[in-house]
């Protein structure tokens, strides 16, 4: 027996093979997580589809499920995927065919779902056995030409299907809707970006293969997110694009609106993408409990099929812009993603930057677009192998027909056509005995003919395309514009760069807009196109919607790449880049100007100067800015003292109890300036009468104001080194006018009385404007209602210094005239049509002009006659 168990054990010692623990552990787990990262968790680079998704779209395509057929239940797919491709959990199948079909998920979704599939607040979808499906547009071109052998295909499972083991799709997928997910000890976050942005990356990089990933920038700018939101800074966007690692800060939209009682709403139209708009807007109203946010009344999500809409009602004495940063502070209205491009590449896991995604595509391209010809090679050759032996048959038609009928039997018969010695081989002669009669017509027979030329043609173009790659990349180029003009779409998320990175202005159109500001405090900037010129005395158009008490107080023109030198009444200094002004409609109210700069509730904006460039220090070294006030006093400091903007503001004079800052011009040191006060008299002297001072400094006297009802109503500046000298208008309450040469009004000291410009009368009412101005210019005027009124200042008349002018504006009862400003070389054409639109043009007052032209006859308070009008 011993004998006989020795050899016993010898086997089973043989059977045991010995191995250390730690080793066995470490390759079992490479093989599962290499499992998990190439068969579950990361999407190839060529198709950016991982396998589920990929298995979810092929099933889909198997069934018949195109854009323009019936929908079919999601359970009739999920079933499909499961039987034959994806040996997992029915609820991954499900999840992962919903998200496709999620227009907030995906940037360009894959799946045309009918049914509940969720929304943005969390809610989740219904059951599978509720929705149904069926495949979006975009998505076939996702399989297009998949049965001409474009890509490889393996067994499924249980080797009872074939799967295909990529898909030979037309649209740079893993660009275009991103992808995410968490595989063993690597993962993946892929940003979505725009199609058409991603189209012209590829063509981009076609025509030029040693294209630098900068000039790659200039097509495929950003991720572009199904929510839209906004891209709040670019340099972790670069890091992303040049090495495959970076971050994205993305804040959603926000705008203020006004409630008629006059109160703000901050108003979320848009949420940063895979924000839950619940989430965000329970997680505001903690934050109001919590007191970490001040400012909130009332927070409610009234978004809807339609849209996003989280509605924040502010208190009377919130400023919006600080509501809005604490959101962004402490929620997540601003969020950031890392960006972590990890794909499959040839089988195994790499991070790729921007060209490396493109230029993987490109190349999957090239080679979908080879095997697609060589396939249509192969067929149009089988083709044309068999109408090649159709013309042979029929060539010898006669003896054909007498073989078949002379043959016992169909085998017996396709050997005698192959033995006949007409060259016919197997395929052949097979075919030729299943022809149908009704092809030995003479009609059928040119059709043969027909059809065997062209394919010939068609043969020699598919072997040229083989041959030549520059055709190749011309069709896969095409291909590629086909599906931008079909699908491509505008940016949905906007782009801002933060200071530091870039010079904003260039990013900025520039042109000339029309700024207001109200009584109130409200500012906003709009076209000057949209104000049209009319006649002098026409009725004018609104050019602000307003409170009662609210009416525009400052109305000028700017570019939008210069900057603004806001004055208060209180002496302070703010400046803003005329960009950053909200623009608004001709009607609109505007934003209150606390929310643009940290303006005190108590102070408001006197007087606007516009710069060009403040960094220009030749400019800025060669200027002053002149400032008066209301009680006559005149003050100059150099611009290079406002030169360096602080967002608190800074102080421009010392202002003394009782009296406020009413202007502030610009002056290149040697200008004549002139003073007005309300009760129509004006003084001229020198600037250089002025002696510089710090931003601190009082000023001196500029002109006398003894009376208690009298105060300056405007001061002007005009320039020694002028071509043309502009000539001085001054405006009456009452809409009366008229322009004077500045030399009319004689040089004296500054601190005295001055001399009569305007006849105040109770027909004039009070001086309330003074403007230098010169006949290429529009002027508009804008009245305490709203109404504004555009005009050339040349059809102003030019009168004597003690006349009354002539009527410029029919100003209604209880209205007065509220501010006056120019627009500089708008060559504009009056509208004189008569009753165009709800505001038609005063044709009536001709006569009443030629009587308002009339000489008062009044004596200048100095000396000197009036003069009569022209």
């Amino acid at each position: 027996m011993e004998d006989n168990q020795e050899p016993q054990e010898t086997q089973d010692n043989n059977r045991i093979i010995p191995v250390n623990i730690e080793e066995q552990m470490k390759t079992a787990y490479i093989d599962y997580s290499m499992s998990v990262i190439v068969g579950r968790a990361l999407p190839d680079v060529r198709d950016g589809l991982k396998p589920v998704h990929r298995r979810i779209l092929y099933a889909m395509n198997e069934l018949g499920l195109n854009n323009n057929k019936a929908y079919k239940k999601s359970a009739r797919v999920v079933g499909e995927v499961l039987g034959k491709y994806h040996p997992h959990g029915d609820s991954s199948v499900y999840d992962a065919m919903v998200r496709m079909a999620q227009e907030w998920s995906m940037r360009y979704t894959m799946v045309d779902g009918q049914g509940n599939f969720g929304n943005q607040d969390g809610d989740g979808p219904a059951a599978m056995r509720y929705t149904e499906v069926r495949l979006e547009k975009l998505a076939e071109h996702m399989l297009d030409d998949i049965e001409k052998d474009t890509v490889d295909f393996q067994l499924n499972f249980d080797d009872s299907e074939k799967e295909p083991n990529i898909l030979p799709t037309r649209i740079p997928n893993l660009l275009v809707n991103g992808s995410s997910g968490i595989a063993v000890g690597m993962a993946t976050s892929i940003m979505p970006h725009n199609l058409s942005e991603v189209i012209d990356g590829c063509v981009a990089f076609i025509d030029n293969n040693d294209i630098t990933i900068d000039e790659l920038m200039q097509h495929v700018k950003a991720p572009d997110f199904p929510t839209g939101g906004i891209i709040y800074g670019m340099e972790g966007i670069k890091a992303g694009m040049h090495t495959g690692r970076g971050r994205v800060v993305v804040r959603g939209r926000v705008q203020v609106d006004t409630k008629a009682s006059g109160r703000e709403q901050v108003v979320i139209t848009e949420v940063p993408y895979q924000v839950n708009r619940d989430a965000l807007t329970n997680r505001i109203g903690e934050l109001v409990n919590n007191k970490v946010i001040e400012g909130i009344v009332h927070v409610n999500n009234e978004s809807n099929k339609d849209g996003t809409r989280v509605v924040l009602d502010l208190k009377r004495d919130a400023i919006a812009n600080v509501v809005i940063n604490q959101l962004y502070k402490h929620t997540d209205l601003q969020t950031s993603f890392g960006i972590n491009n990890v794909a499959i590449v040839k089988g195994r896991p790499r991070v790729l930057n921007v060209k490396d995604m493109i230029s993987e595509f490109v190349e999957f391209r090239h080679e979908v677009v080879v095997r697609r010809t060589q396939f249509e090679l192969k067929e149009a050759e089988k083709r044309a192998h068999i109408l090649q032996g159709y013309l042979i048959a029929l060539d010898h038609l006669d003896e054909v027909i007498r073989l078949i009928r002379s043959s016992a039997t169909p085998e017996i018969a396709k050997d005698n056509l192959i033995n006949a010695g007409w060259g016919l081989d197997d395929i052949q002669a097979k075919a030729i005995l299943e022809l149908r009669l009704q092809r030995l017509t003479g009609m059928e027979r040119e059709k043969i003919k027909e059809e065997y030329e062209s394919l010939m043609k068609l043969i020699a173009h598919l072997k040229e395309i083989l041959s030549n790659a520059g055709m190749r990349f011309d069709i896969i180029k095409t291909e590629l514009l086909e599906i931008k003009q079909k699908f491509g779409d505008e940016r949905r998320t906007e782009i801002t760069y933060l200071s530091d990175e870039v010079n904003i202005k260039d990013l900025i159109k520039e042109e000339d807009v029309v700024i207001t500001i109200s009584h109130l405090g409200y500012i906003k900037r709009t076209s000057a196109d949209e104000y049209r010129a009319q006649r002098r005395g026409g009725r004018g158009v609104r050019g602000g919607k307003t409170r009662d008490e609210d009416y525009i107080e400052h109305l000028f023109v700017a570019s939008t790449h210069h900057t603004l030198l806001f004055f208060t009444e209180k002496g302070r200094c703010y400046w803003l880049n005329v960009y950053e002004i909200p623009e608004g409609e001709k009607a609109g109210k505007g934003r209150a100007i606390q929310n643009l700069m940290q303006l005190p509730p108590d102070d408001k904006i006197r007087t606007i100067i516009d710069i060009k460039d403040l960094k220009d220090e030749e400019f800025v070294n060669s200027h002053n800015i002149l400032l008066c006030t209301k009680n006559g006093i005149i003050k100059k400091t150099s611009l290079t003292d406002f030169s360096r903007p602080r967002q608190t503001g800074v102080n421009a004079i010392t202002i003394i109890e009782g009296d406020r800052l009413l202007e502030a011009k610009l002056t290149d040191g040697s200008c004549d300036v002139m003073m007005a006060v309300k009760s129509g008299r004006a003084i001229r002297f020198s600037e250089e009468k002025v002696r510089a001072t710090g931003r601190g400094a009082i000023g001196v006297a500029g002109i006398e104001v003894d009376d208690e009802n009298d105060e300056v109503i405007g001061m002007i500046c005009v320039s020694k080194n002028a071509e043309t000298a502009p000539s001085v208008l001054v405006v009456s309450e009452k809409g009366y006018g008229k322009r004077t040469a500045v030399d009319e009004y004689r040089f004296t000291n500054r601190g005295g009385k001055g001399v009569k410009t305007l006849n105040v009368t109770e027909k004039t009412g009070k001086l309330v404007g003074l403007l230098d101005v010169k006949e290429t210019e529009d002027l508009l005027i804008t009245c305490k209602s709203g109404i504004t009124i555009r005009m050339p200042v040349s059809g102003i008349s030019e009168l004597g210094r003690a006349t009354q002018g002539v009527k410029l504006i029919r100003v209604d009862d209880g209205d007065e005239i509220a501010a006056i400003t120019t627009v500089d070389e708008q060559e504009i054409e009056e509208e004189i049509a008569e009753g165009e639109n709800q505001n038609p043009v005063d044709t009536t007052n001709e006569a009443s002009a030629s009587s308002d032209n009339e000489d008062t006859g009044n004596e200048d308070t100095d000396s000197g006659p009036s003069e009569a009008s022209s």
